[in-house]
């Protein structure tokens, strides 16, 4: 040792190669320590080193005596009281880590890791101050570097890292409730909302009252479409902080989400009365109100939001959204004013783009309006990628596995109740028409766009393949009899918490759920299928000039929009030739024409007698939760059959994707693989 010591110069030298050695490698850095101590004598960090690198080789025995010596010695060195106490941890000896440990939480300023110790110690002897321990160490957990470096990452979106770090984290912390809520954060962003789940339960079984992780739970809860699981950590939240404003602003988007709206809009109400500067709760009132039919009271609410906040884009959108709704000329001057402005984000730039657009063609200026649709949908499309490749190859799976010889095996196979009517087809192609003249009978209860059949195709691909991302066909035909019946009764299960009235039928109005009509027939083979369809070209730019909240990535660009509906047309056409007659199609212009005709084949369709309340649909109160909310509660007008041709100078992409699907409207192609389907006749 003498000779290493004089090699590299200085005692100093020497320990902090030995320091270094710790995190390489434990046996070499006690191997450096003894021989600095047998050169030197005893010595205070070469012993800490010795007793550090026998806990690196799990030598906790050993590694707790040294260290007890050295607390004895040096009782105001922090680091070796803190080892210590993990030394008494790694034994067992859990009341006297505690002991220790509360002494270090007292001082001034403790380590911070000092909180998480003494939480784990707790938790060891069922102490209930541990949920109170787990919190104080997120509340001083800003400090950790770890964590520091992982909440960059996130904030710039940089997931990878951010996960590495994290669950290098919890690889030497794993109660860190901190970095697990983290963690869960990651998992959410990249749409894992099942291990999100999982992490945030785990934080809460550590930390109950860990608020911000409920708050989190709750959000994740909702987007995976647990409504009434949500809904119960709502109202927990509300029993531990019932003033809370954030606990009550969740509390309301649920409320909304299980169409209560009366009590969502009496607690917004109560909201923006005691926080009346908060600019996205009015903006979430205003949603409300709208839905709910107070097109008045929704107007001043988004104004108020755009008030308090000028450069808020979304505000002005959803004044456009209302569609009834016209702007004034100091509306548009001060949309223009906020676009002419370099500094404005491209969230809020995009949201004045689409207001712009609807600004202008109300005032008939449609080749503006058009650009402003055109680099509104250029800036969403940025954000939100989207392969149209994709849904084709779904398509084309979709057609080889759903053939006459699948559906002739598994015939009576699933859950038998008649009670779903589904509406299926593209967003603006009248579904929303339809959905409110069925919800005017007596036995039909209108509930909204019902994420459900997605929720479960997401989880068949999670069973055939963990990321989630193989298609579900291949795991759908292996199931049995059984396996296809407990789909639909997870179906059924699942849209109960939706149905309010009673009504023996209701309607599920997903328009994307055309994709997985398939699915549909086979675990629910007695359910209504409806395919509203309107004009290639009306709803293609219909729905191009539509902000959509989310959901619809195919509409910001019109050769999307064309490939889309070609293959939208294209499988609806193969269910035609496999399942004759088992989905009724209506087309947006026949039911306009000839409403009393297309109305009285729906409801025979649906097994209804007729009723007049039918045709006065526009009477019909309930809350509508699309876009066209106002527009469905008016009369049946033409204009909106051919107002596209204002701007079809413009949709040359969307003439070229489409093709003869255009050409041939309302009959369609030969598909290849399939065959062609005429449909004269059947706009019944």
């Amino acid at each position: 040792m003498q000779a290493s010591t004089e090699s590299s110069g200085t005692l100093e030298v020497a320990l902090a190669h030995a320091a270094r050695l710790l995190a390489e490698s434990p046996p070499l850095a006690e191997q450096q320590a003894r021989e600095i101590i047998a050169a030197v004598g005893p010595h205070p960090a070469a012993e800490h080193i010795l007793a550090r690198a026998l806990a690196g080789q799990g030598q906790w025995h050993e590694a707790e005596g040294h260290l007890r010596a050295l607390h004895g010695r040096y009782p105001q060195i922090l680091q070796i009281q803190f080892d210590h106490a993990q030394a008494l941890m790694a034994l067992g000896q859990h009341g006297n880590a505690t002991m220790q440990l509360r002494k270090m939480a007292a001082m001034r300023t403790p380590p911070v890791a000092v909180w998480l110790m003494l939480a784990d110690a707790l938790a060891a002897q069922n102490d209930p101050g541990a949920a109170a321990a787990y919190l104080e160490h997120v509340r001083h957990s800003g400090k950790e570097p770890a964590l520091l470096q992982a909440a960059d990452a996130l904030a710039r979106d940089e997931i990878p890292t951010a996960e590495a770090l994290l669950r290098g984290r919890l690889k030497d912390a794993p109660t860190d409730v901190a970095a697990i809520r983290m963690l869960a954060e990651v998992a959410a962003r990249l749409g894992e909302y099942g291990d999100a789940e999982a992490l945030l339960r785990r934080c809460l079984e550590l930390a109950p009252g860990f608020h911000e992780a409920r708050q989190n739970l709750v959000q994740v809860l909702h987007r995976a479409n647990q409504t009434e699981a949500t809904m119960v950590e709502v109202e927990r939240l509300m029993a531990d902080d019932p003033g809370n404003p954030a606990n009550r602003n969740l509390k309301a988007v649920m409320l909304s989400r299980l169409g209560d709206y009366p009590e969502a809009i009496a607690l917004y109400r109560d909201i923006v009365a005691e926080f009346p500067t908060q600019t996205k709760i009015w903006l979430s009132y205003g949603h409300a109100l709208k839905t709910a039919g107070q097109q008045s009271e929704a107007v001043e609410a988004y104004r108020r939001s755009a008030t308090l906040q000028p450069t808020f884009g979304e505000a002005w959108w959803s004044l456009a959204n209302l569609k009834t709704f016209r702007f004034e000329a100091t509306d548009l001057a001060e949309i223009d004013a906020r676009l002419a402005d370099a500094s404005l984000g491209d969230e809020d730039r995009l949201h004045f783009e689409f207001a712009a657009g609807k600004a202008r063609e109300d005032a008939r200026e449609y080749e503006a309006s058009f650009g402003h649709y055109a680099r509104g949908n250029a800036l969403r499309k940025c954000m939100i990628p989207y392969d149209a490749g994709e849904v084709s190859t779904r398509v084309e799976l979709a057609k080889r596995v759903f053939t006459r010889e699948f559906f002739r095996e598994r015939e009576g196979w699933g859950a038998p109740d008649l009670d779903p009517v589904f509406i299926v087809g593209l967003p603006r192609s009248g579904s929303t028409l339809i959905e409110q003249i069925l919800s005017s009978h007596s036995q039909v209860e209108g509930t909204m766009e019902l994420p459900e059949v997605l929720a479960l195709t997401h989880q068949l691909r999670k069973r055939s393949d963990p990321d989630g991302q193989t298609p579900y066909h291949a795991l759908l035909a292996s199931l049995d009899r059984d396996g296809v019946a407990e789909l639909g009764h997870q179906y059924l299960e699942r849209t109960r918490v939706q149905r309010k009235d009673g009504a023996p039928f209701f309607i599920d109005k997903m328009p994307n759920n055309w994709l997985h009509v398939g699915l549909i027939h086979l675990m629910l083979p007695n359910a209504r299928i409806i395919d509203a369809r309107r004009h290639p070209l009306a709803c293609g730019f219909s729905g191009f000039k539509q902000q959509f909240a989310r959901g619809q990535s195919f509409t910001y660009s019109l050769d999307d929009v064309g490939r889309y509906y070609r293959d939208y047309v294209e499988l609806m056409a193969h269910f035609d030739d496999v399942l004759p007659d088992r989905v009724h199609r209506v087309f947006y212009e026949g039911m306009v024409d000839d409403t009393e005709t297309q109305v009285r084949a729906l409801l025979a369709y649906c097994g209804l007698p007729f009723e007049d309340g039918c045709l006065r649909f526009f009477e019909n109160r309930r809350a509508v939760r699309t876009a066209s909310s106002e527009q469905v509660r008016q009369p049946i007008y033409r204009d909106g059959v051919d107002h596209w041709r204002h701007y079809e100078p413009w949709l040359g992409p969307l003439k070229a994707a489409l093709g003869d699907v255009l050409s041939m409207y309302p009959d369609v192609p030969a598909f290849s693989g399939g065959s062609s389907i005429a449909h004269q006749g059947k706009t019944a």
